[in-house]
């Protein structure tokens, strides 16, 4: 049976600008992306992403057969406009995600026109650059309700016995308005500390998640929680079962960590 993952999926397209400061900066995250499929016990059949760059009224399911990319970043150099990452859709996948959400009594919808955005093709492209398995993208629901996105990943968690890889694309760090400011920035740095204790607790994880935003520093690692609510999700996928920090390091200065569960 597969595990779940939270991975953070930088900023923008940095895993493929020219050498320099900003590249460096990633760095770390880039060198841990680049092994991740090499680190799995067992290759997947197919893989389920929820990135922080898409939400809709209900969950939406890309049943597309092949989703183009959505270059959704802007100020970047021009040779980024025209990255590739030809990862096949899986429409019957699509379908029977639809059918378990519906199980489990979570409506949802269907999407078939839109591409991969950055958070899926971007990480994606350094951890699995041939783009041989089938790739799934579901939408966050966008009242961003904690405890519903858990139980989301709750309804997608039978996939994994089907060798199904779940991961949520997101940050763990994800305040626009700090990120390039001098000097680290202390309520993220212990939001981050927070983060990389209560996910080891599989009993009260769930719980300690829901209730994200009374955590030290909470706001100011996450002004909006668009980000980290793929951690809900993987993290849902996954209840009751041990979690670990699979990545922990900085970018800009600011920290960044990763979550494998199960």
């Amino acid at each position: 049976m597969q595990p779940t993952f939270f991975i953070n999926h930088g900023g923008g397209p940095c895993f493929f600008l020219d050498p320099g400061p900003m590249r460096d900066s990633w760095s770390a995250l880039e060198h841990y992306l680049r092994g991740f499929m090499g680190r799995l016990r067992e290759k997947p059949s197919a893989i389920v992403v929820v990135s922080g760059h898409w939400a809709e009224r209900v969950p939406s399911v890309n049943a597309g057969a092949a989703p183009p990319l959505l270059y959704d970043y802007s100020g970047f150099p021009p040779h980024t406009y025209d990255l590739t990452w030809p990862a096949p859709g899986a429409p019957s996948l699509a379908g029977r995600i639809r059918a378990g959400l519906a199980e489990m009594g979570i409506a949802s919808g269907t999407e078939t026109r839109r591409g991969f955005d950055h958070g899926v093709f971007v990480p994606f492209k350094v951890m699995m650059p041939e783009a041989e398995l089938p790739v799934v993208q579901v939408s966050m629901q966008r009242d961003f309700d904690p405890a519903f996105h858990l139980a989301l990943g709750r309804a997608l968690a039978k996939l994994r016995r089907e060798g199904v890889l779940i991961v949520g694309s997101g940050q763990s760090y994800h305040n626009m308005s700090r990120f390039f400011g001098r000097g680290p920035d202390r309520g993220a740095e212990a939001f981050d500390a927070w983060l990389r204790d209560i996910v080891t607790d599989p009993n009260g994880r769930d719980a300690a998640l829901t209730h994200w935003a009374s955590a030290p520093g909470a706001r100011d690692a996450h002004p909006h929680e668009d980000h980290l609510l793929p951690l809900m999700v993987a993290a849902g996928a996954a209840t009751g079962e041990p979690g670990v920090v699979d990545f922990h390091g900085h970018a800009l200065g600011k920290p960044i960590s990763g979550f494998r569960f199960g």
